[in-house]
């Protein structure tokens, strides 16, 4: 059962914003806006530097090297976005929970969505769901939506290229006939 799709949509965000981050306040409030989120102000500069040290942070939650540390920096990260939910219905959409007050600068708004979506896929689908592609070259962030959970890369192209590597190193170490 799935109680709320935050955790997906703000873990995908996130890892979007990690791997290619947003060079300028229009830039981030356009990726912001092409994800589905509804921004109440203009982005502006400190937007972008807040956004920038939640990504920061985010990543140290990645690169976490077990469970207890992940749920540390997890709860840290929570700590510091004060994020709480509440019921909202605005721009005439359906009852839904933000975690935020209204009015709040878009930086604020994305260091509390990345840490209690982060928050919310951990606990639902499980803390190992979040990691950096297998592939030693790509350093891709990716979060783990697969029904299995064994996700290992970022994408099928870096999935085929590491079987491709594997194929050519037992076809080395085997001897021709």
């Amino acid at each position: 059962m799935q109680l709320n799709p935050y955790g997906q949509d703000a873990v995908n965000l996130a890892a979007a914003l990690a791997n290619r981050r947003p060079e300028t306040a229009a830039e981030l409030a356009d990726r912001c806006r092409a994800a589905g989120l509804v921004l109440e102000s203009a982005a502006t500069p400190d937007d972008l530097d807040r956004v920038q040290a939640a990504l920061d942070a985010w990543e140290k939650i990645v690169d976490a090297a077990d469970e207890r540390d992940r749920a540390e920096l997890v709860n840290r990260m929570l700590a510091e976005a004060a994020a709480y939910p509440r019921l909202t219905d605005h721009d005439g959409g359906p009852w839904h929970l933000h975690y935020r007050d209204d009015g709040r600068p878009l930086g604020s708004v994305l260091a509390a969505l990345i840490a209690v979506g982060t928050a919310l896929h951990l606990v639902g689908r499980g803390m190992h769901r979040l990691r950096r592609c297998a592939v030693a070259e790509c350093a891709t962030i990716f979060a783990d939506t697969t029904r299995t959970g064994r996700q290992r890369y970022c994408s099928h192209r870096c999935a085929n290229r590491d079987a491709v590597r594997r194929h050519r190193a037992r076809s080395a170490r085997s001897p021709v006939s």
